[in-house]
């Protein structure tokens, strides 16, 4: 199995060596997978919130310890399905990994999404979407007009999460509210890891790895999204 592995990497050419036409191929497929993942997610939140007996266990998901669980098996999930779309060669096992990701996402999401629509009516959903859709856009940019290669950015990255985590374990044992700032914080994180995965797609990836390029942007982009709808919610 690693044998098969290393092999694969070392036949993988970089889309860093391509031609440019080939690089906006790449590209393209990989915004269009990311497009993707976000209407499916739409679809899937839809539908979960649809069931009133999903709903209602996500939200009783969200008290003291079970907030931990919930997000220790949101992170167990979706590391899961990180790896299985780097590892296999397999398109539709990508695309499986890919929409486990995009599930768990969703069902996460449910709380949030389901309280914000219910007490400041699903026009703050739609500001924060296009605040979301806009720094992405915006940050997405920077790398491709610059040139400049972020990848310096991941140790600050992981200690950032790493840091955050700990603030969100804390706040959920002694009972204490993150504040405003933190979400500040945590967007200036996720636009670092939006950096840093736009990047990586062209010093990181392979002209067969659309699917795992994808899926790290669409990771940043709901982190991101999380963040900044919880931003305008601390407004009402």
């Amino acid at each position: 199995m690693e044998n098969q592995f290393e092999n694969r990497m070392q036949t993988k050419i970089m889309v860093g060596a391509l031609a440019q036409e080939e690089r906006i191929a790449f590209y393209k497929k990989t915004y269009a997978h990311v497009a993707g993942g976000v209407a499916v997610f739409i679809l899937f939140e839809y539908l979960l919130l649809q069931s009133e007996a999903i709903v209602q266990f996500a939200l009783s998901m969200t008290d003291g310890f079970k907030w931990l669980i919930m997000l220790g098996g949101f992170m167990f999930i979706t590391n899961y399905a990180e790896g299985v779309a780097m590892r296999s060669a397999d398109k539709s096992k990508q695309y499986l990994a890919f929409g486990l990701y995009i599930l768990a996402e969703a069902f996460i999401f449910i709380p949030l999404i389901h309280i914000a629509s219910r007490y400041s009516g699903p026009e703050i959903l739609q500001q924060a979407a296009i605040v979301t859709l806009a720094l992405f856009s915006g940050l997405t940019a920077v790398v491709f007009v610059t040139k400049k290669d972020f990848s310096f950015l991941k140790t600050g990255l992981t200690i950032g999460f790493f840091i955050a985590i700990g603030l969100i374990v804390a706040g959920t044992l002694f009972g204490f509210n993150l504040g405003l700032w933190f979400s500040v914080g945590m967007c200036l994180l996720a636009g670092g890891s939006i950096l840093y995965q736009t990047s990586n797609l062209m010093n990181k990836y392979s002209t067969e790895d659309y699917i795992p390029a994808s899926l790290g942007l669409f990771a940043s982009l709901m982190l991101l999204f999380w963040y900044v709808l919880q931003i305008f919610m601390s407004r009402d």
